[in-house]
């Protein structure tokens, strides 16, 4: 099959022919169909987190059940699916606690180091799996804790959106922050992310939702997603001066949806007595953040979430309602639809902040 490797970090993807193994107990394989191209990809092919190469880069994807292995007692053959990195063991106290996204038991769901590779190049040389799944390939072999079974009215190419972007900025805002009816709401950065931070908030009833960015047809998505406010931050001296201005003090809820240090910190400055900043962008590890410590006993609060504080199970099937019931946008998300070979072109354009999100068609 084919599929887009790194190899080396920095780097740009590869596309190999790889081989792909059979189901093993509790696997699923999948003929991919869609996947979206997301920011922490990037991260990784510019070496600002490390990882396992050679590895199958991907995580956003969406396909169809080919065959499953032994005890796969949650899908079959035929079965329409979007894949999730929060793969959970149902064991660890993260999970038993009711925190399936923050599970610690990582091997419950992995081939043992003795177990011949999920994937390997023809001469044997193991692959690894981005985020244990792989997503920019032909096919995923992936643990069937990783997977949820969705209705076949949604396009597959739409759906996988759901798998990460979607479920990590609308979660932000509706599980992670648990945005009331009636709030006050910023949101800096108009990805993918971005966007669907927007969504969950208006969804969750948001009074007015302030949307932050440097592009000009960003801001105007961000409009059509449920933005009442936007903000250019290149026309502006000072975003935060900007955001108190229209709030005659500042937000109750802001959402960093970038991963940087300047506009993390920024999120915290622009909230109002008892604010709540969360910082959804993978910010670099070896980055500190700054705050001024008087501003804690205002009870202002800075918090991070990892992939929206999903259950994904659940969450995704209710997204796909909203979807179909016309409260969720994720057509208008799209902004280019291309072929496997063109990733690298596609992460180009993520580089210039052109696209909100792109899509590989299978």
């Amino acid at each position: 099959m084919k599929a887009a490797v790194l190899c080396e970090q920095p780097g740009e993807l590869v596309i190999e022919d790889l081989h792909i193994d059979s189901p093993g107990p509790q696997e699923v394989l999948i003929q991919t169909v869609g996947a979206g191209l997301c920011h922490s990809d990037l991260h990784f092919m510019e070496g600002l987190f490390r990882t396992k190469v050679p590895a199958v880069m991907g995580h956003e994807s969406a396909g169809i059940v080919q065959a499953v292995g032994a005890d796969v007692t949650y899908v079959k053959p035929g079965d329409h699916v979007v894949a999730c990195l929060s793969i959970f063991c149902g064991q660890c106290r993260q999970c038993l606690s009711g925190n399936p996204h923050r599970c610690s038991n990582g091997r419950a769901t992995s081939r043992g180091r003795d177990d011949s590779p999920r994937l390997a190049r023809a001469d044997g040389t193991p692959v690894d799996q981005m985020a244990r799944l792989g997503g920019f390939a032909e096919e995923m072999l992936v643990h069937q804790n990783g997977v949820v079974k969705v209705t076949p009215d949604i396009p597959l190419e739409k759906a996988c959106l759901i798998g990460c972007g979607v479920t990590t900025g609308f979660g932000a805002a509706v599980r992670t922050a648990a945005v009331p009816v009636g709030a006050t709401v910023c949101v800096i950065g108009c990805g993918g992310i971005g966007l669907s931070a927007i969504q969950g908030a208006r969804v969750a009833g948001a009074g007015r939702i302030i949307a932050v960015d440097t592009s000009g047809p960003k801001l105007e998505t961000a409009r059509l997603m449920g933005a009442t406010d936007t903000i250019n931050a290149a026309e502006v001296d000072d975003v935060v001066a900007a955001v108190r201005d229209l709030t005659k003090g500042g937000v109750e809820y802001s959402f960093e949806a970038i991963g940087l240090k300047a506009t993390a910190e920024q999120a915290f400055e622009m909230l109002e007595v008892g604010g709540t900043a969360t910082v959804i962008g993978m910010v670099p590890s070896s980055t500190k953040l700054e705050i001024r410590g008087i501003e804690l006993l205002s009870e202002k609060k800075l918090q991070g979430s990892m992939m929206g504080s999903n259950q994904f199970r659940t969450d995704i099937p209710q997204m796909i309602d909203l979807y179909l019931g016309g409260r969720l946008l994720l057509d208008e998300m799209v902004s280019a639809t291309i072929s496997l070979d063109e990733v690298n072109e596609g992460y180009g354009w993520m580089k210039e902040g052109t696209v909100a999100r792109t899509v590989i068609a299978f």
